[in-house]
């Protein structure tokens, strides 16, 4: 018996609305799950402070083990990391051990609504537009991709860099 070499399909990502907590964490785990198997080149995430993000389970985490290789960059943009600390440990070690690939940002004088909820891929992005009822839109619209990689780059600009992967003392 030959061992199967059927390619696994590509992981199709949601486009349109999307409603409710379970929906955007889920979102979140298929987009990492989606730019491991597609091999994104890069990856930009940006919120006030990562609390409701599913970024300490473990398939989040294996997720981007399996997406973290020479060439890429992940960065982070929030107003502090003080729940990612708290939160989400496993998240926390995989920082620390590609400290090379990420770049963590923080802008702590910016309106918590002034940064985005989003996740910006090469080809489909999604943004949270009500925090509180984790309402909001994905899709691979270029239009849609364009203007919130300016919006993201705009605050990246006014950002200065944070979270660092070790604290080093005297």
């Amino acid at each position: 018996m030959e061992p199967d070499t059927t390619p696994t399909p590509l992981q199709a990502l949601p486009e349109g609305r999307f409603s409710g907590r379970a929906d955007f964490t889920e979102m979140i785990r298929q987009a990492f799950s989606a730019a491991a198997q597609q091999g994104w080149r890069e990856i930009i995430v940006c919120d006030p402070d990562f609390e409701d993000w599913p970024l300490g389970e473990r398939a989040v985490v294996q997720a981007l083990n399996d997406w973290s290789k020479t060439g890429r960059t992940f960065t982070m943009l929030a107003r502090n990391y003080d729940e990612v600390l708290r939160r989400h440990a496993r998240f926390v070690t995989w920082r620390r051990t590609w400290a090379h690939i990420i770049e963590c940002r923080a802008n702590a004088s910016a309106p918590a609504d002034d940064l985005p909820s989003a996740l910006l891929g090469p080809g489909w992005v999604f943004e949270r537009l009500d925090l509180q009822r984790c309402t909001g839109m994905a899709g691979s619209e270029p239009a849609r991709r364009v203007a919130l990689r300016e919006r993201l780059h705009e605050r990246l600009l006014k950002s200065s860099p944070a979270f660092p992967a070790t604290t080093l003392g005297l």
